[in-house]
Protein backbone atom coordinates (compact mmCIF):
# COMPACT_ATOMS: atom_id res chain seq x y z
CA UNK A 1 0.00 0.00 0.00
CA UNK A 2 2.80 2.42 0.91
CA UNK A 3 4.70 1.73 -2.30
CA UNK A 4 1.62 2.65 -4.36
CA UNK A 5 1.41 6.02 -2.58
CA UNK A 6 5.05 7.02 -3.14
CA UNK A 7 5.09 9.95 -5.57
CA UNK A 8 7.98 8.72 -7.75
CA UNK A 9 10.57 5.97 -8.17
CA UNK A 10 13.30 7.92 -6.37
CA UNK A 11 11.52 7.08 -3.08
CA UNK A 12 11.33 3.62 -1.57
CA UNK A 13 9.94 1.79 1.44
CA UNK A 14 12.51 0.81 4.06
CA UNK A 15 10.37 -0.67 6.84
CA UNK A 16 6.92 -0.81 8.43
CA UNK A 17 6.75 -1.44 12.15
CA UNK A 18 3.74 -1.75 14.45
CA UNK A 19 4.39 -1.03 18.11
CA UNK A 20 2.35 -0.17 21.15
CA UNK A 21 -0.76 -1.84 22.48
CA UNK A 22 -3.58 -3.53 20.65
CA UNK A 23 -5.95 -0.81 21.86
CA UNK A 24 -3.74 1.99 20.49
CA UNK A 25 -1.09 0.74 18.07
CA UNK A 26 1.61 2.94 16.61
CA UNK A 27 2.33 2.35 12.92
CA UNK A 28 5.80 3.54 11.92
CA UNK A 29 6.51 3.73 8.19
CA UNK A 30 10.11 4.44 7.17
CA UNK A 31 10.75 5.70 3.66
CA UNK A 32 13.96 6.84 2.03
CA UNK A 33 14.97 8.39 -1.23
CA UNK A 34 17.94 8.45 -3.54
CA UNK A 35 18.26 12.18 -2.78
CA UNK A 36 16.74 12.04 0.71
CA UNK A 37 13.18 12.69 1.85
CA UNK A 38 11.57 15.99 2.80
CA UNK A 39 9.22 16.59 5.71
CA UNK A 40 6.56 17.69 3.21
CA UNK A 41 6.84 14.35 1.40
CA UNK A 42 6.49 12.44 4.69
CA UNK A 43 3.43 14.54 5.61
CA UNK A 44 1.79 13.97 2.22
CA UNK A 45 2.37 10.22 2.36
CA UNK A 46 1.07 10.14 5.95
CA UNK A 47 -2.18 11.87 4.93
CA UNK A 48 -2.73 9.56 1.97
CA UNK A 49 -1.86 6.43 3.95
CA UNK A 50 -4.07 7.50 6.86
CA UNK A 51 -6.98 7.99 4.46
CA UNK A 52 -6.44 4.52 2.94
CA UNK A 53 -6.25 2.87 6.38
CA UNK A 54 -9.52 4.58 7.36
CA UNK A 55 -11.29 3.77 4.07
CA UNK A 56 -10.32 0.11 4.20
CA UNK A 57 -10.90 -0.06 7.97
CA UNK A 58 -7.56 -1.84 8.44
CA UNK A 59 -7.22 -0.80 12.08
CA UNK A 60 -10.35 -0.93 14.20
CA UNK A 61 -9.08 1.18 17.12
CA UNK A 62 -7.38 4.51 17.65
CA UNK A 63 -3.86 4.46 16.27
CA UNK A 64 -0.86 6.70 15.69
CA UNK A 65 0.69 6.86 12.25
CA UNK A 66 4.24 8.08 11.83
CA UNK A 67 5.84 8.41 8.40
CA UNK A 68 9.52 9.19 8.65
CA UNK A 69 12.86 8.68 7.00
CA UNK A 70 15.51 6.64 8.76
CA UNK A 71 18.03 8.94 10.41
CA UNK A 72 21.76 8.57 10.12
CA UNK A 73 21.67 6.76 13.45
CA UNK A 74 19.55 3.99 11.90
CA UNK A 75 21.28 0.96 10.38
CA UNK A 76 21.47 0.55 6.62
CA UNK A 77 19.18 -2.32 5.65
CA UNK A 78 18.64 -2.11 1.88
CA UNK A 79 21.00 -2.29 -1.09
CA UNK A 80 19.62 1.03 -2.29
CA UNK A 81 20.64 2.67 0.99
CA UNK A 82 24.20 1.44 0.51
CA UNK A 83 24.23 2.98 -2.97
CA UNK A 84 22.97 6.27 -1.54
CA UNK A 85 25.83 6.28 0.99
CA UNK A 86 28.76 5.64 -1.37
CA UNK A 87 31.63 7.86 -0.26
CA UNK A 88 30.61 7.82 3.40
CA UNK A 89 32.40 6.12 6.25
CA UNK A 90 30.67 3.02 7.67
CA UNK A 91 30.98 0.98 10.84
CA UNK A 92 30.13 -2.61 9.96
CA UNK A 93 29.60 -5.51 12.33
CA UNK A 94 29.96 -8.83 10.57
CA UNK A 95 27.93 -11.91 11.42
CA UNK A 96 31.08 -13.60 12.74
CA UNK A 97 31.58 -10.73 15.25
CA UNK A 98 34.36 -8.77 13.53
CA UNK A 99 33.96 -4.99 13.36
CA UNK A 100 35.34 -3.06 10.41
CA UNK A 101 35.41 0.65 9.64
CA UNK A 102 35.95 2.09 6.21
CA UNK A 103 34.79 4.29 3.38
CA UNK A 104 32.10 2.76 1.17
CA UNK A 105 33.52 2.69 -2.35
CA UNK A 106 30.94 0.73 -4.33
CA UNK A 107 27.98 -1.63 -4.30
CA UNK A 108 28.79 -4.60 -6.51
CA UNK A 109 26.97 -7.85 -7.16
CA UNK A 110 26.04 -9.36 -3.81
CA UNK A 111 28.05 -7.05 -1.59
CA UNK A 112 29.95 -3.85 -1.05
CA UNK A 113 33.52 -2.68 -1.54
CA UNK A 114 35.08 -0.57 1.19
CA UNK A 115 38.43 1.06 1.87
CA UNK A 116 38.96 -0.50 5.28
CA UNK A 117 40.89 1.54 7.85
CA UNK A 118 43.75 -0.37 9.37
CA UNK A 119 45.72 1.21 12.21
CA UNK A 120 49.46 0.95 12.07
CA UNK A 121 51.28 -0.75 14.93
CA UNK A 122 51.96 2.64 16.53
CA UNK A 123 48.15 3.04 16.86
CA UNK A 124 48.17 6.43 15.16
CA UNK A 125 48.75 6.14 11.42
CA UNK A 126 46.04 4.62 9.27
CA UNK A 127 46.39 2.52 6.18
CA UNK A 128 43.57 1.61 3.84
CA UNK A 129 42.93 -1.76 2.25
CA UNK A 130 40.17 -2.43 -0.27
CA UNK A 131 37.87 -5.17 0.94
CA UNK A 132 34.80 -6.83 -0.53
CA UNK A 133 32.09 -7.61 2.01
CA UNK A 134 29.14 -9.82 0.98
CA UNK A 135 25.71 -8.62 2.14
CA UNK A 136 25.02 -11.95 3.83
CA UNK A 137 28.05 -11.43 6.10
CA UNK A 138 26.87 -8.01 7.32
CA UNK A 139 25.02 -8.15 10.62
CA UNK A 140 24.63 -4.38 10.96
CA UNK A 141 26.03 -1.35 9.13
CA UNK A 142 25.83 2.25 10.26
CA UNK A 143 27.01 5.49 8.70
CA UNK A 144 29.61 7.23 10.85
CA UNK A 145 28.62 10.86 11.15
CA UNK A 146 31.50 13.24 10.49
CA UNK A 147 31.43 16.96 11.15
CA UNK A 148 34.58 17.81 9.19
Amino acid sequence: MVEEILPDESLYLVDVEIKGSKSQPKVIVKIDGDAGVTIDTCASISRQLGNEIEELELIDSRYNLEVTSPGLDQPITLRRQYTKNIGRKLNIELTEGENIVGKLLAVEGEGIKIAEEILAKNGKNKKFKERNVPFDEIKIANVIISFK
